[in-house]
């Protein structure tokens, strides 16, 4: 039988781990256990969203495999609240992208009261302890990718109600989850509480009922939910096409190097590979330490989302364009690679570790396209 996730998170929560993350923030051992209790759920939704995609349950597997060995809660002993809270940070970052964990700790702040900084330290201590929990499911249960993706998706909804009210109002305003999933998830684990004290017959019979009156709903949060994602979709497309009216040819580091139209969608590809390249040149060389790998990871994290982009729209190319684009990333990914080794060989190595990894296997995948 498959382990309730929330149930194994929220046991990591014991009266050692509490004390040290109301101290680390501030705050009295009641409102860190309800933060806390509250960020795990939060945690394991935006997980079980990215394992959608075979890209993200690979991403989520590797890294799991790599903490396979490390405890979490060792770390916290030995080290402190705040060793772990900057290791957290950034694997939540390198796993879910710098601008959905800035949002998250948003929501979580405002939900626990301790603001927006307060929200990313929370998510940064809770984040490794949920990790952990998961990589030692992986790892007991010798799941590869494709089964932790079946274990958080089946799940779903049963996490989804996990997330109180106040704080999945929040979320649902950032379009950070479906509030009307979340609604009826909410719904459906209170109705199954009331119908088991009812009798097995009594459930039987609702649940047949619930099971014929819910499908149109759950049809209509499909529908909401298909509308919402092309309109999240569209918008950056429009503005990316307001943005490159007028461009008609690649930046001047393509020439010779690319065909002289590589756009889909209206989107020209090669100003997007530049673009992200230009970024990450830029801040890469700037991390030597934990301070700076702190201030350069979100950007760091926001290209390799552009890249992620263009491998989604790179499909679409020619043969040919697809080769052009594929020797725009084979030829600047020595430079790259020579400067992930060197952050690698600094004190910021193990914190910037899972962006670089991400970073390289994004890289990778683009020159195979």
């Amino acid at each position: 039988m498959a382990v309730n996730l929330i149930s194994a998170a929220q046991q990591l929560l014991t009266p050692e781990v509490i004390a040290q993350i109301a101290s680390f923030l501030g705050m009295d051992r009641g409102a860190a256990q309800k933060a806390a209790t509250a960020a795990i759920p939060t945690i394991l939704a935006s997980l079980s969203d990215l394992v959608g995609t075979p890209a993200g349950a690979n991403q989520l597997s590797k890294l799991l495999s790599q903490q396979q060995g490390s405890n979490p809660m060792d770390m916290l002993r030995d080290a402190g609240a705040p060793d772990l809270a900057q290791l957290g940070s950034s694997m939540l970052s390198g796993l879910l992208g710098g601008r959905t964990t800035d949002t998250m700790a948003q929501a979580i702040g405002k939900f626990a009261g301790t603001g927006d900084g307060g929200g990313k330290s929370l998510l940064a201590l809770v984040g490794p302890l949920v990790l952990g929990m998961l990589s030692k499911q992986q790892r007991d249960a010798g799941m590869d990718a494709n089964g932790l993706a079946s274990l958080l998706r089946s799940q779903k909804d049963q996490i989804m109600a996990a997330i109180p009210s106040g704080l999945s109002d929040q979320l649902g305003a950032a379009g950070l989850i479906d509030k009307a999933r979340s609604g009826m998830a909410t719904a459906a684990a209170t109705g199954s509480r009331i119908a088991g004290a009812s009798g097995a017959t009594g459930a039987s019979q609702a649940a047949r009922a619930a099971g014929r009156a819910q499908w149109p709903y759950w049809l209509a949060a499909l529908v909401i939910a298909a509308g919402l994602s092309i309109y999240a979709l569209q918008r950056p497309t429009e503005q990316t096409v307001a943005q490159n009216t007028n461009v008609t040819r690649p930046s001047a580091g393509t020439v010779g190097m690319a065909p002289a139209d590589l756009t889909v969608d209206g989107v020209n590809l090669a100003n997007q590979v530049n673009s992200s390249l230009g970024t990450l040149k830029a801040q890469l060389p700037t991390i030597t330490d934990q301070a700076s790998a702190q201030a350069a990871l979100p950007k760091i994290n926001d290209a390799i989302s552009q890249l992620d982009g263009i491998t989604a729209r790179a499909a679409k190319l020619s043969p040919e364009g697809r080769r052009a684009l594929a020797k725009l990333i084979v030829a600047a990914a020595p430079a790259i690679n020579e400067m992930c080794d060197k952050i690698s060989a600094t004190p910021a190595g193990t914190i910037a570790k899972p962006v670089i990894d991400n970073l390289r296997a994004k890289l990778d995948e683009l020159a195979k396209v």
